[in-house]
């Protein structure tokens, strides 16, 4: 039996938001939520106890990467990978699918299964679907997702077509295995993942294919691949209502301030996106005012908080002036901080959004989240 289950708490009266509960072996989880990556195991210069502070609930890692190096057979013997990665709340494993697209230069698709390049030693990589779900059954996360093909071009319709039919080939073997085979893992649950490209009749064909199995939650892929914003919630649109209500919605990789809002309207529950940690690393802030580059000089003796209406350590024990001197002067702990600060931003605007859908005001939120972005720009 599933040991994951979507409870649905609360919808919006003008748009398709919703607010719920996720459920699973490792803690109810509310949502909408966002999930930080951790590609490796670990999200990059940030504690898991910073991390749960920030308002972190749920984590992504990386099954192609894991399955490199240190290899999921020795994550299992270790403890599994909450145990490598010091959490013990819910975490979410891709399949490997998106590097399939991102390595597509150095990676061979069949029927069957990819061939790719090990980016550590070059190594041929073979994966199939059934290797994909015994990897991610020896990491031991909550959520494991399908083995997808997803199209280097989402407006190429032929190599979308044949990219989205073999993707729920793919899906059918994913379920054997985590059904039948040698894939089972007690706390381990299974995504479907629906692509389609730009493409709204593909999209629902690729729906319709994708409920044909009775999963614990689906995934909308092949998302911000290439194509404009338009066209991804164009994307999103189409395919999300079609998911089932009881189920949680995912929307893979796709991860902005805007994204969650434009997204939440048409029914999603769930985003990952390395987007507050990487835009950290490079000194990049997310703020109630705006994107700031924390760099710029016209910060160097500015004593005032990050973001006055932020509570995490960056904003409460420094101000720009000192988080500017640690980012240009190569410090660590400059870009930690604003990693810490853009998580926190993200999590307390998927918080906020939740308690305006439970009280039927999230059109007021966007009104004045729009509104305060216009003012810095």
């Amino acid at each position: 039996m599933p040991s994951l289950r979507f409870e649905l708490v609360a919808t919006a009266t003008e748009s398709r938001a919703r607010a719920g509960v996720l459920h699973t072996a490792h803690g109810a989880v509310p949502t909408p939520l966002f999930m930080p990556v951790g590609t490796r195991g670990a999200v990059r210069g940030v504690l898991p106890t910073d991390l749960a502070a920030a308002g972190s609930r749920v984590l992504l890692a990386n099954t192609f990467h894991l399955s490199l190096r240190p290899g999921s057979d020795i994550v299992e013997r270790i403890g599994g990978l909450h145990a490598l990665m010091g959490w013990d709340g819910p975490i979410l494993t891709d399949s490997g699918g998106y590097q399939v697209f991102s390595l597509s230069d150095h990676t061979v698709v069949d029927e069957d299964g990819a061939t790719l390049r090990s980016p550590v030693d070059g190594a041929k990589v073979r994966l199939t679907p059934e290797r994909v779900m015994r990897i991610q059954s020896e990491l031991g996360p909550d959520i494991a997702m399908a083995f997808d093909h997803c199209p280097a071009d989402p407006h190429d319709r032929e190599q979308v077509a044949r990219a989205t039919d073999r993707t729920h080939r793919w899906l059918e073997r994913c379920v054997r295995a985590w059904r039948e085979g040698d894939a089972r893992h007690p706390t381990m649950n299974l995504f479907g993942i629906v692509q389609g490209g730009a493409f709204d009749d593909l999209r629902t064909e690729s729906v319709e294919a994708t409920l044909e199995h009775d999963l614990p939650g689906y995934a909308i892929g092949g998302v911000s691949v290439g194509e404009d914003r338009p066209a991804m919630m164009r994307a999103v649109e189409v395919a999300a209502p079609l998911l089932p209500e009881d189920k949680p919605r995912y929307l893979m990789g796709v991860g902005t301030p805007l994204d969650f809002l434009d997204a939440v309207e048409r029914g999603i529950d769930m985003f990952d996106c390395v987007t507050p940690t990487r835009h950290g690393r490079n000194h990049q802030a997310f703020t109630s005012l705006g994107r700031i580059n924390v760099r710029n000089q016209c910060w160097r003796e500015d004593t005032s908080p990050l973001d006055p209406d932020c509570d995490c350590i960056a904003c409460t024990r420094f101000h720009r002036a000192s988080l500017r001197y640690l980012c240009t002067s190569g410090e660590m702990l400059g870009g930690i901080l604003v990693s810490l600060h853009n998580l926190r931003f993200f999590h307390r605007l998927l918080a906020d959004i939740r308690a305006a859908i439970l009280d039927d005001r999230l059109r007021d939120l966007r009104a004045r989240f729009e509104e305060a972005q216009r003012k810095r720009r």
